[in-house]
């Protein structure tokens, strides 16, 4: 009988901290009447053709945080090893703008077309955006060498 007393009480004590937790919760999201809104002044960019041995490149995608509260960008995921992104650590201001770079290293994938994905995920109303970047790798031919007799040629 002791047991059974004694489980109806942690019952209705577990269910209370329950409801008391869910009235904080709510407290807590009426009081947080603003949100962050992140605004990509455009979501894509066409590299064109890039040399695969040429170097990096990057582009920048500015945005702004259109809404009432600090906007903090939680984490960027690319779909590729061969893109590096930078952006604010720090949360930006409402009405205040960053820049969210991305790196494309064309050495670290293969020639030919690409179309490469970065996630950015934020405490925003929107908490996911999606930024594209695409464009098609070259692989240049290196300058071949012929040597006959005592003539060298190099042909590009």
């Amino acid at each position: 009988m002791r047991k059974f007393v004694l489980l109806l009480l942690l019952l209705a004590g577990g269910g209370m901290l329950r409801t008391e937790s869910r009235e904080i919760r709510d407290a807590g999201e009426s009081q947080q009447a603003g949100r962050a809104l992140l605004k990509l002044d455009h979501t894509s960019h066409d590299f064109g053709e890039v040399p695969r041995k040429g170097g990096d490149i990057a582009h920048e995608f500015p945005f702004e945080n259109d809404g009432d509260a600090p906007l903090v960008i939680i984490r960027a995921q690319t779909s590729c090893s061969c893109l590096k992104i930078s952006y604010p650590k720090r949360p930006v201001a409402p009405g205040a703008s960053g820049t969210i770079r991305v790196v494309y290293e064309p050495h670290k994938s293969e020639p030919g077309s690409f179309n490469k994905l970065v996630q950015i995920f934020s405490n925003a109303e929107n908490e996911r955006e999606i930024l594209t970047v695409q464009g098609f790798s070259i692989d240049e031919e290196a300058p071949t060498v012929k040597i006959k007799r005592d003539k060298t040629k190099i042909k590009n």
